[in-house]
C-alpha cells in the first residue's frame, strides 16, 4: 500500500467533485456507509473509459455513489446496480433522482445472491464491479461472470482490506475470518484459468480481471 504522504498527495491532485457528489461523500462518512476511496474510483473510471464500457453491472449500490460516478464519466452508459439494504436503497434513489442521471441507472432491490434471474434480463455486460459483502466475493464472481461479454472485465474493490491481507496476526476473530476469505478469493482469482488478473495497490486494493479470448 502507498505510504500516507503519497496517498494524500495523489488524492490532492484529484479534481473536486460536483456539490452532489461531495454531499454524498459527507453523508457516507457521517452514516458510516462504505464507498470507494477516491484514488480507487478514479482508477476504475479510467479503466472503464479505456475499455469503453457501455453496460455495467454493479454488485453493491450502497448510496449510489459509484453508480453516479460511472454514469457521469461514461456518456450513454447504462449501469445496473444491486442493493439489499432498504435504508441505503432509499438514500440511493434520492441521490440518483437529484443527479439527473436516473435514465442511465437501473436499481435492482434484493440480495445479489438471489436476484441473478432479474439481472440476466439486462445481460450481457461489458464490465462488472463487485463492491458488496467481502466474504461473498467468490460467489458473486461465479454467479455474474456468465453475464459478461467475451472481452469483458470484472473489477473488485477492497481486495487488500486496509493491508490486513498481508498481516500474519490479527487479534479479532471476526476480522481474521473475513481477511482469510478475502485472501482465499485473491488466490483463487489470480489462478483462474479464464481470466488474466492483477491487483493494484490503490484505494483499498482493486483487482482487475480481464476475460481471456476463449474459455477453458
Amino acid at each position: 500500500m502507498l505510504n500516507e504522504k503519497l496517498h494524500f498527495y495523489i488524492e490532492g491532485l484529484i479534481a473536486e467533485r460536483n456539490p452532489l457528489l461531495m454531499e454524498m461523500e459527507s453523508y457516507a462518512k457521517v452514516h458510516h456507509v462504505p464507498i470507494m476511496e477516491l484514488a480507487g474510483i478514479e482508477t476504475m473510471l479510467q479503466l472503464l473509459r479505456i475499455h469503453r464500457s457501455k453496460k455495467i453491472l454493479e454488485v453493491g449500490t450502497a448510496i449510489g455513489y459509484s453508480a453516479l460516478r460511472m454514469a457521469g464519466a461514461l456518456k450513454g452508459a447504462h449501469i445496473v446496480t444491486i442493493e439489499r439494504d432498504e435504508e441505503r436503497i432509499n438514500a440511493a434513489q434520492e441521490f440518483i433522482h437529484r443527479s439527473g442521471f436516473g435514465e442511465q441507472i437501473t436499481l435492482i432491490k434484493g440480495d445479489a445472491l438471489e436476484v441473478a434471474a432479474e439481472v440476466s434480463q439486462y445481460a450481457p455486460f461489458d464490465a462488472i464491479f463487485i463492491d458488496a459483502a467481502k466474504g461473498q466475493y467468490k460467489k458473486f464472481f461465479e454467479i455474474y461472470a456468465d453475464y459478461l461479454t467475451e472481452d469483458g472485465m470484472i473489477i473488485t474493490d477492497n481486495v487488500l482490506f486496509k493491508g490486513l491481507v498481508a498481516e500474519s496476526e490479527i487479534e479479532s476473530k471476526r476480522i481474521r475470518n473475513l481477511v482469510k476469505k478475502i485472501d482465499d478469493f485473491n488466490r483463487w482469482l489470480m489462478t483462474h484459468p479464464n481470466y488474466d488478473s492483477v491487483i493494484l495497490p490503490v484505494g483499498d486494493g482493486v483487482a482487475i480481471s480481464k476475460r481471456r479470448g476463449e474459455r477453458k
